[in-house]
């Protein structure tokens, strides 16, 4: 006789009130699961996204109360810094846009063309080198001892560890709700043996095994919570899509990073069926380890 074939006893596993509550357990759980791994998703491709931005690129800053001297230090740092092998692009700052930076500190005083003002360059090299930003300094210095010259990367450090914060979080809790599931499926299969006691006993004396009756549990959590799985994957994918299109309007560049790539679309919507397998290899070990034990 074999039990994993036979219809009539997969009735005995799925009481309807029991299922519904399984399903949708395992909906909330892949609901929250699904939306830990996008914002993890999300936070480490902002990270990628902010590295890659930040690496290369420098701020050159130019003091000097003598507007005319300070005008000839700016172009003669311009033409030294192009000259360099690694430099994609150098740009001086418009004075314009320096003093609508300053207005809400200096209010119109920031606009008058007698204020001093520093000359600000932003450079763009082809990679983060340490050699070559050296090379960059040196050249300002050279121009100017005086000459500051900043890292936009230092200035974002702060942004760039709380977004890897973010991301191990996420890591952390996608695990935790892989653990709680199976605890959860563990406490199913266990509920489910103490209320088929008596026919799982019938069971066996007419030959069946551990391992055929095993079977049966597994493959009905298994389905519960692939269903419940495809349920909340679904809204939590529909949520994220949501997210990321409110998040697109805000015209910010470091939140339109967050956005996530195709292939991790591809693994939030492999979700369900790898919490399936957890559940049905989850199951498995409960039974066996419980039928051995007690029956």
């Amino acid at each position: 006789m074999r039990i994993g074939r036979a219809r009539p006893h997969h009735r005995w596993l799925d009481d309807g009130q029991r299922t519904r509550a399984m399903v949708w357990i395992m909906a909330i759980m892949l609901f929250l699961t699904v939306l830990a791994g996008a914002l993890g998703f999300g936070m480490a491709g902002a990270g990628r996204s902010l590295d890659r931005q930040l690496a290369g690129r420098l701020t050159v800053q130019l003091v000097e109360a003598d507007a005319a001297r300070r005008d000839a230090s700016a172009r003669m740092l311009v033409e030294r810094v192009r000259a360099i092998p690694g430099v994609k692009q150098v740009v001086e700052v418009d004075r314009a846009r320096l003093a609508e930076l300053l207005r809400p500190w200096l209010g119109d005083a920031g606009l008058d063309a007698e204020l001093p003002m520093p000359a600000m360059i932003d450079v763009d090299l082809t990679s983060g080198d340490p050699a070559l930003i050296a090379r960059v300094r040196q050249a300002a210095r050279a121009v100017s001892p005086a000459a500051r010259v900043d890292q936009h990367a230092q200035w974002l450090s702060p942004v760039a560890g709380f977004i890897a914060t973010l991301t191990w979080a996420a890591a952390g809790l996608v695990l935790l709700m892989a653990t709680a599931t199976a605890a959860v499926v563990l406490l199913a299969a266990r509920a489910g043996l103490d209320t088929h006691r008596d026919t799982i006993a019938v069971l066996h004396m007419l030959g069946s095994t551990d391992t055929q009756v095993a079977r049966l549990f597994q493959r009905r959590i298994a389905l519960d919570t692939l269903l419940g799985g495809v349920i909340g994957t679904a809204a939590a994918l529909g949520a994220v899509w949501l997210l990321g299109r409110q998040t697109a309007e805000l015209g910010s560049e470091l939140l339109g990073s967050i956005a996530l790539a195709d292939p991790d679309w591809v693994l939030l919507a492999l979700v369900p069926l790898v919490f399936a397998l957890l559940a049905m290899g989850a199951a498995r070990v409960a039974v066996l380890r419980t039928l051995g034990r007690t029956l």
